[in-house]
């Protein structure tokens, strides 16, 4: 995650309070809605959270505290509102033999025709004699009694979203979303590598200065035929906040739900071939040749403006073009097949040409997507809604065309997608779903030992109780959105689906506290939108992680991320963990976008750059010797495994050191073994520096060689460097853990 724009407008100021003022009363009512009044930011110390951060924690989730009073009365409607209802707004029921998910396939399938318990925490408070019903998505009943029955289980239910209806003896009623999920994901078949890359920092000759989805699939089908590679792993390709100047970050779009029509390689939209105004598309294509050579041959940054200012007006002229009756077809069924979602996502776009890009400074009445100005708006806007819903479209095709050709090239996996954490406050999520989001608050992390200060993301947390009570129609929503071109999904920090720390917009990130999410629906949703679409899913779990995390992950199949340098024995000695010892269900790794290249990790490259950059905490010859120490252990490990090799074959000790790094990875369990392209060719500079704004220019560097000069898409396809590092991968990838050498 990045840290948001040091520009950005503070919120209201919140209630006041200071940590350790919390009473009883108010405790007792923050843990009935999740929120926490302490936390552990590390083993045997606690820490009571901010009493501003609770209040207005609470506040969000529209329970009033603002008085002594005002509590005691939210704190007794809430246990009434607890020990009178039937069922909770969401129940989970495991799909398979047993509710334990221990018990679950460790590999194949889930066995769903065995029948599906309803956990008896759901059922606790139900009186003998309670009258179940289901009713399936299929549109099927399933009935029985509970406590005579004998039993709580419902025959070959199928999984889904199902509604489930409880009618007590006493004629009181409940209903609940009952989310029917497998117990966990299959592991995924074999054992693969593939390359990870932030898709803007490739460049091929054909794309617009900055990489796109024709480069993406072009990169698939090499990386799939040349190089035996399983997978290819990008950055978010979410919507963006239009600008200029748009927030370069991938990190904090406007939209999770629809990609980001930026990505388009426009010759590849079959109506451009018959597009008739070559007059005012030859200069724009002449324009696309002179941005592509600043970045490649002149040493200019990725200017994501310009080139949107570029596609925008060539896909205009493109859109003149009639579609023909099938291709008019699919954008039929496009259109109803998303819906009110395009709609809303459209009719956003369209009101922010006029209006400008955060939805919270627009005419009143426009704040609302379901007020009446709001539909007299589209109304008056029906070209450029239209427009907006046609580019949505040409890029789920060019998406799905990517993954398409990714697995006809022989990958197992094919596109790995990235799923950003949240979204940009002022959005078209955030307006499309104002009622799912938490007002006034921002996410972030709390204080610990690598950022005293903690982080702010500057971005809005769901509500853990709309989501429940719309049975996460939002977050189901979503995935199968991903899920519709992707092989796998990684999750950015996989931790919030279980908490995440609610900062009170305005105040620092000190002044924060965790919200708890329903972790179990949340997965379920997740292993349910996944199995169905056959994917992989593997979760960010770097930094601190809350205990049992992730043995909860590994349950239902979600994979972790290990990256080499973290991998220490910390709780014993504190050296580098020998590859026997690292888990089997990951994506293992050198690197990660936020961290340094691992040429720049072998050289010490990434010392002088914080160094240039006055970001460094202590004295640079520490810092320094600090850094050597640690890639010293770690070299020394390789060399002790056999892996540091000589460079009789012409390549230099740092080629070399690259090489080891990945043949130890290949000694590990690790399911998938990740490859950051940019350590291909030497490259020295992070795609992102976090910490920084302007000192740097993260998300914006095209890949580089060792001496900084761009290398294209082409020339990679070329470098004698990629393909001795790849030929290590390709032949000991599909070697049994521990066996190659």
């Amino acid at each position: 995650m990045t840290e948001p724009r040091p520009d950005e407008p503070p919120g209201p100021h919140q209630p006041s309070g200071s940590p350790g003022s919390l009473g009883d009363e108010l405790t007792r009512l923050a843990a009935l809605h999740g929120v926490a009044a302490s936390y552990s930011p590390s083993p045997g110390r606690t820490v009571t959270a901010s009493a501003t951060a609770v209040v207005a924690a609470l506040a969000a989730l529209d329970v009033d505290v603002s008085t002594p009073a005002a509590a005691r009365a939210a704190l007794t409607a809430r246990e009434r509102e607890r020990d009178e209802r039937l069922l909770p707004p969401t129940v989970v029921c495991w799909l398979g033999p047993t509710d334990d998910p221990a018990d679950g396939p460790a590999g194949g399938g889930p066995a769903v025709e065995a029948g599906a318990g309803l956990p008896p925490a759901a059922l606790a408070g139900l009186p003998p004699g309670t009258r179940l019903d289901v009713e399936t998505e299929r549109g099927e009943t399933r009935s029985w009694v509970h406590g005579v029955d004998g039993t709580d289980r419902v025959d070959r239910l199928p999984p889904g979203v199902h509604r489930l209806t409880a009618t007590a003896p006493d004629g009181r009623t409940g209903q609940a979303h009952l989310i029917a999920a497998p117990p966990r994901l299959p592991t995924p078949a074999g054992r693969s590598y593939g390359l990870l890359v932030q898709l803007y920092s490739l460049l091929s000759h054909r794309s617009w200065g900055m990489g796109d989805l024709g480069d993406l699939a072009e990169l698939s089908s090499w990386a799939g035929r040349a190089l035996g590679a399983g997978f290819v792993q990008v950055n978010p390709l979410h919507a963006a906040v239009p600008g200029p100047p748009a927030d370069p970050s991938p990190y904090r779009p406007s939209s999770r739900r629809f990609p980001d029509p930026v990505h388009l390689r426009v010759e590849a939209v079959p109506e451009f071939a018959y597009a008739e105004d070559r007059v005012r598309l030859r200069p724009l294509l002449e324009r696309a040749g002179r941005l592509r050579a600043a970045v490649l041959d002149a040493g200019a940054l990725i200017d994501r403006d310009a080139v949107w200012e570029l596609k925008r007006e060539a896909l205009e002229l493109v859109r003149r073009v009639p579609l023909g009756p099938g291709r008019r077809a699919a954008y039929a069924d496009f259109l109803a097949e998303q819906g009110r979602a395009l709609e809303d996502h459209a009719t956003w776009y369209a009101l922010a040409e006029v209006h400008g890009s955060d939805w919270s400074r627009w005419p009143e009445g426009l704040r609302d997507p379901r007020s009446a100005e709001t539909a007299r708006a589209r109304a008056a806007l029906a070209d450029r809604v239209d427009f907006h819903s046609w580019l949505a479209w040409l890029t789920d095709a060019q998406l799905t065309d990517a993954q398409r050709t990714a697995r006809e090239a022989g990958m197992g996996i094919g596109i790995v997608h990235d799923l950003a954490v949240g979204v940009h406050p002022g959005g078209a999520d955030a307006w499309a779903q104002r009622d799912h989001f938490a007002a006034g608050m921002s996410v972030g992390a709390p204080p610990d030992a690598f950022n005293a200060r903690g982080q702010d993301w500057g971005l809005p947390p769901w509500r853990p109780d709309r989501l429940a009570a719309s049975g996460y129609a939002p977050f189901r929503r979503l995935l199968r959105a991903l899920f519709r071109y992707a092989g796998a999904l990684r999750i950015d920090h996989v931790m919030g689906l279980f908490r995440l720390w609610w900062i009170p917009r305005g105040l620092p990130p000190t002044e924060g506290t965790y919200v708890r999410y329903d972790a179990e629906a949340m997965l379920a949703v997740l292993v349910l939108e996944a199995s169905r679409a056959g994917a992989v899913v593997i979760g960010e779990d770097l930094g601190t992680v809350e205990p049992g995390v992730r043995e909860t992950l590994d349950r239902r199949g979600v994979l972790g991320t290990s990256v080499l340098w973290f991998e220490r024995d910390w709780e014993g000695s504190g050296r580098p963990l020998p590859p026997e010892r690292w888990r089997a269900d990951c994506l293992a790794t050198a690197t990660t976008h936020d961290l340094p290249s691992t040429a720049a990790r072998l050289t010490g490259e990434h010392v002088e750059l914080r160094h240039r950059l006055g970001l460094l905490t202590r004295p640079l010859e520490e810092e320094r010797a600090e850094a050597a120490a640690d890639v010293g252990e770690w070299l020394a490990l390789l060399a002790e495994l056999g892996l540091l090799r000589g460079t009789d074959d012409g390549a230099s000790s740092e080629e070399a050191g690259i090489q080891a790094v990945h043949r130890f990875l290949l000694r590990t369990p690790a399911r998938m073994i990740g490859l950051w392209l940019p350590d291909t060719v030497g490259d020295r500079r992070p795609q992102n520096l976090p910490g920084t704004w302007d000192q740097y220019p993260n998300w914006r560097l095209p890949v580089a060689d060792a001496e900084g000069r761009p290398v294209t898409l082409e020339d990679l396809a070329a470098s004698p460097r990629l393909h001795a590092l790849t030929d290590v991968l390709r032949t000991d990838a599909r070697a049994a853990p521990g066996d190659t050498g």
